[in-house]
């Protein structure tokens, strides 16, 4: 099974379209979404890429109706849990220590995969790309549990 995580889209299209090509020609099986999508009109891709997914609202986040709205209630309040291979799951925005085998943050925009204390935490960075000029995402492939980090 292969994860495609995404943070902080903050509404650039262009983007948001070429990471769903990307998680499409990877074939990931499930996108989830650490936070700051901005508007309902940036889940369109997301919406029309056939991927099941799920996300977290983030900081930016202010039309938090319309983006329940149009995400069909797939983006809940972080932290939010759920279970993928027998692998407790955490996906917010804003990192906090939570128990969990798997912790999936954004906000910082800056890409991070790191091991704490035996729980695996992981920052897709920005796929806008506004702050850094980069943007990134990450394939996760749970058969070999290896998180890549992939620059578009």
């Amino acid at each position: 099974m292969k994860i495609g995580i995404i943070s902080d889209t903050h509404d650039h299209l262009t983007k948001i379209k070429e990471a769903m090509d990307i998680f499409l020609l990877h074939k990931v099986e499930l996108i989830l979404h650490a936070g700051d999508f901005v508007a309902p009109f940036s889940l369109r891709f997301l919406n029309d890429s056939g991927i099941e997914w799920w996300g977290v609202f983030g900081n930016n986040d202010g039309e938090r109706e319309g983006l329940l709205k149009f995400s069909s209630g797939r983006i809940k309040e972080p932290p939010f849990f759920i279970t993928l291979k027998e692998k407790r799951v955490a996906l917010m925005h804003e990192f906090e220590p939570v128990e969990a085998d798997i912790i999936i943050f954004g906000h910082t925009h800056n890409p991070q995969i790191e091991e704490k204390e035996n729980t695996l935490v992981i920052n897709p960075g920005e796929a806008c790309g506004w702050l850094s000029g980069n943007s990134s995402l990450i394939i996760f492939d749970f058969s070999t549990f290896k998180p890549q980090v992939i620059y578009f």
